[in-house]
């Protein structure tokens, strides 16, 4: 069974992030002073609302920042979104986000675990220890196909 873990917790590391708007919706800008808490381009677990999907920071088109622009049902779909459903901006719109106000990033676990919550409000994750990396590997093989 997986320990649960509140954005308070000191092994949490919470990263302030701007929510802009886009052509196709809304994405996440991340300051490049946060940018080592991400993996660049892996898709990584991310926590909406306590169900986990898929996303994965990108490098901005100008500057040194990150971008998040999905967050998808699948680690395919934040590959390569197609036709698939972004739950970023239903999630923005539910928590009353608006473009150009900031979303909290939790980092539970570097490079595998995040979650997205609205300032002033604390969220709970389940921790669970990342994949090896040859389970890593595997995985992303088989995603592959």
């Amino acid at each position: 069974m997986a320990d649960r873990i509140s954005s308070d917790h000191p092994s949490v590391q919470t990263v302030r992030s701007t929510c802009t708007e886009t052509t196709t919706g809304v994405a996440l800008v991340i300051s490049a002073a946060d940018r080592d808490a991400f993996s660049i381009d892996d898709v990584v677990r991310f926590v909406l609302d306590r169900d986990q999907r898929f996303a994965r920071a990108e490098r901005a088109l100008t500057g040194d920042e990150l971008t998040i622009r999905g967050v998808y049902e699948t680690p395919q779909g934040a590959r390569d979104p197609g036709d698939e459903t972004d739950r970023l901006e239903q999630w923005a719109v539910e928590a009353g986000i608006q473009p150009g106000g900031s979303v909290l990033i939790d980092v539970v676990e570097p490079g595998f675990l995040y979650g997205l919550r609205k300032p002033g409000k604390t969220a709970y994750y389940d921790a669970y220890e990342p994949p090896s990396d040859s389970l890593s590997e595997i995985a992303r093989n088989l995603d592959d196909r």
